[in-house]
């Protein structure tokens, strides 16, 4: 079995849109090592996605060198407000029975007998 001299330079990874643990398997087999300013508990993320990073996918950086990543968009950064939806007011009134019919004036009213 023949083994490769590993390259001084290795491309960056693209870690945009990956989960965390992802990101980390991704970077490891790039060759690269990660930084996540924004989480401190970096190693104990798992779901989050990645929404930025730097330097960009497919730079050439010295083996081992640090990418850092970042999981939420900073002040004035990105968002755009295409994400969630989620209904804006006017919201709906408070709904169940009281809600949606009014109460009936008395039994001899339904009856057309007017009241007692």
């Amino acid at each position: 079995m023949r083994l490769t001299p590993k390259s001084p330079e290795v491309r960056v990874p693209r870690l945009v849109g990956l989960m965390a643990v992802d990101a980390r398997e991704a970077a490891e087999a790039g060759g690269v090592l990660l930084a996540a300013p924004d989480r401190p508990d970096f190693r104990r993320t798992v779901v989050d996605y990645v929404v930025r990073q730097y330097p960009p996918p497919g730079a050439g950086i010295p083996r081992g060198s640090v990418v850092t990543v970042w999981f939420e968009f900073g002040e004035g950064q990105g968002g755009g407000g295409a994400g969630v939806h989620e209904p804006r007011p006017p919201v709906p009134g408070g709904g169940g029975m009281h809600g949606e019919l009014d109460e009936p004036p008395g039994p001899y009213a339904v009856a057309g007998l007017g009241a007692p």
